[in-house]
């Protein structure tokens, strides 16, 4: 899961980022990109995100991301 993550962030960002980097927070992404972002996760990894109780935070680094899906992806 975490190599589709980390290809789905930089195709989003447009660079390799560090697992900790922080992408919204730091404003390397807007809010539409995590749109995008989520569109990209879900095709990638073939998993469907629900966006109920979702914030732009839950995809703030790779390693946020990662703890998101487990925690909302059966």
């Amino acid at each position: 899961m975490r190599s589709g993550v980390r290809e789905a962030v930089a195709e989003v960002v447009g660079r390799n980022v560090e697992d900790s980097e922080a992408i919204v927070s730091s404003g390397l992404v807007d809010s539409l990109s995590v749109v995008k972002l989520i569109l990209r996760l879900e095709k990638k990894l073939n998993v469907r995100i629900p966006r109920a109780n979702l914030q732009p935070d839950d995809f703030d680094s790779v390693d946020q991301i990662i703890d998101t899906l487990e925690r909302v992806v059966a």
